[in-house]
């Protein structure tokens, strides 16, 4: 699988610490096992998925997208709850 990323992905990487890089390239590989594991969203995000998982007792999400024929993943955001999703429409 294909693992591309956008620029908001990119600039919220580049704010973490290499501990918290580590559990999301974790993650990441979780993800390219099983592209349904995030779930769905409906209206403005459809098409979109979102996973969530703990890092440091606080709920972080990841933001993607999967081809049809999941040959191709798009990492769009990452981040803590607060505005996550008032940002990823943009």
């Amino acid at each position: 699988m294909i693992v591309l990323t956008t620029p908001r992905f990119d600039r919220a990487i580049k704010k973490i610490s290499p501990h918290e890089k580590k559990a999301i390239d974790q993650v990441i590989r979780e993800i390219i096992g099983n592209p349904q594991k995030g779930e769905m969203k409906k209206g403005d995000l459809a098409g979109t998925r979102v996973y969530k998982f703990k890092f440091n007792n606080q709920q972080m999400l990841l933001a993607y997208s999967v081809s049809l024929d999941t040959t191709k993943m798009v990492l769009m955001g990452y981040g803590v709850h607060e505005n996550f999703y008032r940002d990823l429409k943009r």
